[in-house]
């Protein structure tokens, strides 16, 4: 398995919800990992981030690294 085989489905966040609102889909990957989307332009691309990657990334997110 490669660790950017797609496991789940994917799924859209909770914050992501409503007709205005940035939507972002999110699904495991085969490493523990995640790939992410955005669920406008699913042609767009997706991004993979190994479980290192995600973990930080998470880490970040709550303690407010990222503004307000």
């Amino acid at each position: 398995m490669s660790g950017r085989e797609i496991v789940t489905r994917f799924k859209k966040a909770s914050a992501s919800q409503g007709i205005n609102q940035e939507c972002v889909e999110v699904a495991e990957t085969a490493d523990g990992g995640r790939a992410v989307q955005d669920s406008k332009d699913r042609d767009g691309g997706t991004q993979f981030y190994g479980p290192g990657a995600w973990a930080g990334l998470i880490g970040a997110v709550k303690a407010g690294s990222f503004g307000p």
